[in-house]
């Protein structure tokens, strides 16, 4: 049986998309967690520095058109607490520099908003500096107090590389949980096509009945194109049928009346090479007659093992009829027909195949023998099988005896002998089917041996 064209699995491309879908869901989560957590954070810490900024704003004061800053406690603490970061602050009026640290980084410009947030270095380390200023009156005009506090990144730093791996365990499960999910999303949606594959696989060869099983409607057209296909073969296998045993009525009956006629013939023709022809003539009959009915039997052969029948053979009962049957032959050709063993033996199978098998086999045995020859015939049950044995004192098989199983294959010794080369080849077929083996070889003292081997189940 040719193997199928497989290309790719539905599957393995089911699962391929939802993994890459959980994959790219997994990153976009991660940097959605990473980004938010960035923002929070920053939201945090600039809601503190902007407080921390207004409350030295709050406590300036002008007492005698000078100004008084009582620098709060609570402006800077409230820095340390919370993530335990150093804090640096600078206070200026217009460019003149008042308190604090003087190299501290300052906004260019103010734009309409109330306090300006940037990044920047100080000190060597990663600095966010929130700037405001408010506007004083003094005895010289106005002026700008400007204040700028500052805070190092290093504990936001380290807290966003926490929330950063939390994140990344959270994207990671939520990747092998979508592993997880996607398997058993795969599965059962390539289920309904395994249980229609099991469905129909489960099948004999002669059960061509529609699929009835509930399928999904994506495989309805596929099951649709499967019964149409069934129902053809179902079709074609009954018009095969009937054609066998139409032709084996019209082929062998007009062969059997001719060859009789010729018969007739022959005992009127009174010349010699007259009568010669008519010979012939009965002889290409009977080749003609033969080759139609075992071709017709192993068209037989070939339905009946397709569904094969499981019924219980007494082969020692058939072996009796068949030498029964063939006693006829035996008897014009001077042919002893000896059963030298017949043991109680049944097995489970078809007894039409197997009654045609040992008629093969014997009729092969009784053709090839000569006069006065004996043919015995055996049946042995041993532990395991059942052993039918066959063996006749004629000429024996050719050398190459494995070529003998095939169609149409005859030995070298056959020549005279009507055959078809097909005994063989139905023998072979019906035994196999029965789940035995075939054996030639060649008696030492001369004839041939054919040995049939069935399992006892």
């Amino acid at each position: 049986m040719r193997a199928p064209n497989v290309k790719g699995s539905i599957q393995q491309r089911l699962l391929l998309m939802l993994l890459l879908s959980a994959a790219g869901i997994g990153v976009l989560l991660y940097i959605v967690v990473q980004s938010v957590a960035e923002q929070i954070a920053q939201e945090s810490q600039d809601n503190i520095l902007a407080a921390s900024t207004i409350s030295i704003l709050d406590s300036a004061r002008v007492r005698q058109g000078e100004i008084s800053i009582d620098l709060p406690y609570s402006a800077l603490s409230m820095l340390d607490s919370v993530t335990d970061e150093r804090a640096f602050y600078a206070i200026r009026l217009d460019d003149v520099f008042l308190s604090g640290y003087d190299n501290l980084p300052t906004p260019a410009a103010f734009d309409e908003s109330d306090t300006i947030f940037q990044s920047a270095t100080y000190l060597g380390q990663d600095v966010r500096i929130a700037t405001a200023r408010r506007s004083i009156a003094l005895e010289g005009g106005q002026a700008f107090l400007q204040v700028s506090v500052a805070q190092t990144l290093t504990g936001m730093n380290l807290a966003l590389a926490r929330i950063s791996r939390i994140s990344l365990g959270v994207g990671v499960g939520f990747f092998v949980l979508s592993v997880i999910i996607a398997m058993l999303i795969a599965q059962s949606t390539i289920r309904p096509l395994h249980r229609l594959t099991e469905s129909v696989s489960r099948r004999g060869p002669a059960d061509l009945r529609p699929v009835a099983a509930p399928v999904p409607s994506e495989m309805a057209p596929l099951v649709a194109s499967l019964n149409t296909l069934m129902a053809r073969l179902q079709k074609s296998l009954s018009r095969s049928e009937d054609f066998i045993a139409e032709a084996a009525h019209r082929v062998r009956t007009p062969l059997a009346i001719v060859r009789t006629q010729a018969e007739i013939t022959l005992r009127r023709v009174e010349k010699e090479e007259n009568r010669k022809a008519v010979r012939e003539m009965i002889r290409a009959i009977d080749e003609s007659s033969r080759t139609a009915g075992q071709l017709l039997d192993h068209a037989m052969v070939t339905f009946r093992t397709d569904n094969l029948s499981e019924e219980t053979v007494h082969l020692n009962e058939l072996v009796t009829e068949t030498v029964e049957r063939l006693s006829p032959l035996s008897e014009l050709k001077e042919v002893d027909v000896e059963i030298t063993r017949l043991d109680e033996v049944s097995i489970r199978g078809d007894s039409i195949l197997l009654q045609s098998a040992l008629h093969n086999v014997l009729d092969n045995a009784i053709k090839y023998s000569t006069t006065d020859n004996k043919v015995k015939v055996s049946l042995e049950a041993s532990q395991n099988h059942a052993l039918v044995s066959v063996s006749d004192a004629g000429q024996g098989f050719s050398k190459d005896m494995n070529t003998l199983l095939r169609r149409f294959a005859r030995g070298e010794n056959a020549e005279g002998v009507v055959g078809s080369g097909l005994g063989l080849t139905i023998v072979d077929d019906v035994v196999q089917a029965h789940g035995g083996s075939v054996n030639l070889s060649n008696n030492t003292g001369g004839g041939a041996c054919v040995v049939l081997s069935f399992p006892l189940h």
